[in-house]
This record gives structure tokens, sequence and C-alpha cells, in this order.
């Protein structure tokens, strides 16, 4: 039941994550986190960080991290062709379509419509973990995070893996864990 339940989650990323990665990001949530609960909000953020920092497409490693975690190595398989076929099957219907009718002004306006759902879409799960981050490291160092980042990655260009792992090794690094491991090893 599994191997189907990662089937059916992947397959409606597959066919409704029209525009690629970035609308695919909240329907896997939707499936993964709110419908079946393979995994917690926390460990999402974690898989999609870690993910945007390897090379490739997000919705297939999302797939092949989540079905390896829910069922091993069927359904990392599973999940992943669930993600795939449908979009290759759809890019060629698409594409045979569309050249067919480029010209036309529904096709045009359909194109154009497709930008601000997405841009919504996006919008609200960055929302999410704004909230998110503000509420686990206060609201100061949420906001101050937030904005260093948005100065490093947009204004100065560094790649978002780098940022990620400074971040990572900050904390892993930092004294305050340390002290906490200690504390809870007492």
């Amino acid at each position: 039941m599994k191997l189907w339940n990662l089937f059916l989650a992947f397959f409606r990323v597959g066919i409704l994550g029209y525009g690629g990665g970035p609308s695919a990001i909240p329907l896997v949530h939707k499936e993964v986190v709110e419908k079946y609960k393979w995994m917690s909000d926390d460990d999402f953020s974690d898989v999609l960080a870690l993910g945007n920092a390897l090379p490739g497409p997000i919705a297939t490693k999302l797939a092949g991290y989540i079905g390896w975690r829910v069922s091993g190595w069927l359904g990392m398989i599973v999940s992943v062709l669930a993600t795939i076929v449908p979009t290759i099957i759809l890019m060629i219907l698409l594409l045979t379509v569309l050249n067919a009718y480029r010209e036309k002004p529904w096709v045009q306006g359909m194109s154009k419509a497709v930008v601000p759902v997405v841009g919504v879409m996006l919008a609200v799960m960055t929302w999410d973990f704004i909230a998110k981050s503000t509420s686990g490291l206060g609201k100061v160092w949420g906001i101050a995070l937030l904005v260093i980042s948005f100065v490093v990655l947009e204004l100065i260009g560094i790649h978002p893996a780098i940022l990620i792992g400074i971040l990572i090794a900050g904390a892993l690094l930092s004294p305050g864990k340390r002290k906490e491991r200690k504390v809870k090893a007492s």
C-alpha cells in the first residue's frame, strides 16, 4: 500500500507541477507532510534545503529521498518514476499542441496566466518558512538571517549551497550547541 501511495503522491506532483521545481515543491509538501504525514514540516524543510544545495531538478531529488525514506530502494524507484513519467508524456503532448497553436492568443494567455499562480504558491510557502524560522530562532535572529541571506544570495551572488553549508557549519560549531549537548548528556 505504501508503494501505491508513493506512486499516487508523486504522480500527482508530476502531473500538476507545471513550471518545474518552484511549482512542484508546494505540491510535494502537501502530499508528503499534510496528506500522508511521511515527515514533519521541519524534516521537509531540511530535505528541501539539502536538495536545493545539490545539482539537478528538485522534484526528482525530493521524490528519490522521500521514496527511499518511506519504502527503501523500491520506494525510491517508484517515486522517481511517478514524478518523471507524467512530465515526459505531458511534455511531448503539450509541446506538440503549443507548437501547432503557438500564434493563438489563448495559448499565449495560458502561458502567461501560470506565472502569477506559481508566484502565489511560492509566496505562501516562503511565508510559512519565515514564520517557522522566527518561531524557532526568535524574531530578531530569524529576520537577521533572512536579511543576511537575501544580501548574500541576491546582491553578492553567492550560491545557495555555500550559504547553507556555512549556516550548517555555524550551527554545528556554535558554543551554544556544545553547552546544550553537555547539559543533555549529564
